[in-house]
């Protein structure tokens, strides 16, 4: 009698610059609906966060348990009622393609490389320069990045007073570079610093929120994000050919290193979240919003409470595709270990101290790797 052999299909291992040495997270369990589908609200749910803003704890208490439930299911989630005006990110939209179509020429005056302090990677990358994920095809995208920088920081009055521990870690170029060398679009810097800046405001205050809904005072943090690592990625996408036959992608699987992200996307789409069971979700625009995800930082503190999720652009669009990606950390200075209000009795703390500024050098290096080890 005929026997019938079946073959369980191989988990998924991803190789991410991730939460541990070897950057390997367990394997995922096969999906049996391997094709990305849309999420689902109750899997990236959309979170009125105007409560944060609120005089009455009950009110930013709210918006702290919606954050919570977010942020240990997906860690992703819609965010409405930030307060940042649409003219705002449509400004800095704007000006950012009017530097994306630039000729390549002109774009590399402010490429990483002239920065003078070029290991942070301020500036422009050319498409195919970046690789997040080593196992996967280069990243086709260019990227513009800027990072904290005092200067701009409404909430810093005088930088000659800011302690010199905090000082010696804010690498900023004597010349202003890149926006010393953006001239050819003269409203770029300042579309895209008026967002920052109101997206700075803005993390602000949701790092206070997730303070409460990390069981702490709404003030725990504040001492460690006076002179926050507060980048900002602009990342132009142009679409990718599905009869090309190359391994390429729009951006690889990867997860992001801070503490969390604030997300502006247009109404292209392409943005994919990998949920706990291995399923690829659609995260589709939803105008007005902004995407919250949480980074590596947050899961480390937080005992894996808090989910640094895997994510990925696939651009079929057909279309160019931009995205605005907000990064928000503690000072460089500082550094935390896992929150006692994360461990349970009789639970271990899984990870141990590290500094922002070794934890970010760590990421940078390996998020800009090109070649697959």
């Amino acid at each position: 009698m005929a026997t019938t052999t079946t073959t369980t299909p191989p988990k998924t291992q991803l190789w991410l610059s991730s939460l541990t040495p070897s950057g390997q997270r367990p394997p995922l369990p096969p999906h049996p609906c391997p094709s990305p589908r849309d999420a689902l609200p109750s899997e990236v749910p959309l979170i009125d966060i105007s409560g944060i803003f609120s005089p009455h704890l009950s009110d930013r208490l709210a918006v702290a348990s919606q954050i919570r439930t977010a942020a240990t299911t997906n860690g992703f989630f819609y965010m409405t009622g930030h307060g940042i005006p649409t003219s705002t990110t449509e400004a800095a939209r704007n000006a950012s393609l009017d530097f994306f179509r630039q000729d390549e020429s002109v774009k590399s005056k402010v490429h990483t490389s002239l920065s003078e302090h070029h290991k942070y990677k301020v500036g422009w990358k050319n498409t195919k320069e970046l690789r997040i994920n080593p196992f996967e095809g280069r990243d086709l995208r260019e990227s513009f990045s800027w990072r904290y920088d005092a200067r701009y920081d409404p909430a810093v009055k005088d930088v000659t007073e800011i302690p010199e521990e905090v000082a010696r870690l804010l690498k900023v170029d004597a010349d202003g570079f890149p926006w010393s060398k953006t001239g050819d679009v003269p409203h770029f810097e300042e579309a895209v610093v008026r967002c920052w800046r109101e997206v700075l405001k803005l993390g602000r205050a949701l790092l206070r929120s997730m303070a409460l809904a990390l069981g702490l005072e709404e003030t725990a943090f504040d001492k460690k994000f006076t002179h926050p690592d507060a980048a900002v990625a602009l990342n132009w996408y142009p679409p990718q050919d599905p009869e090309s036959g190359e391994k390429d992608v729009s951006i690889g699987s990867h997860t992001d290193f801070q503490l969390f992200t604030i997300l502006w996307q247009d109404e292209t789409g392409g943005l994919q979240v990998l949920d706990r069971e291995g399923q690829w979700l659609n995260a589709k625009p939803i105008e007005g919003t902004f995407v919250v995800n949480f980074g590596d930082y947050m899961q480390r503190i937080t005992n894996d409470r808090f989910l640094s999720t895997v994510h990925r652009v696939q651009n079929w669009s057909g279309k160019e595709r931009l995205s605005m990606a907000f990064f928000f950390g503690f000072n460089l200075n500082e550094s935390c270990a896992v929150l006692d209000t994360c461990v349970e009795e009789g639970e271990e703390k899984k990870y141990e101290e590290v500094s922002c500024f070794e934890w970010t050098q760590r990421r940078l290096k390996a998020m800009h790797q090109t070649k697959t080890e």
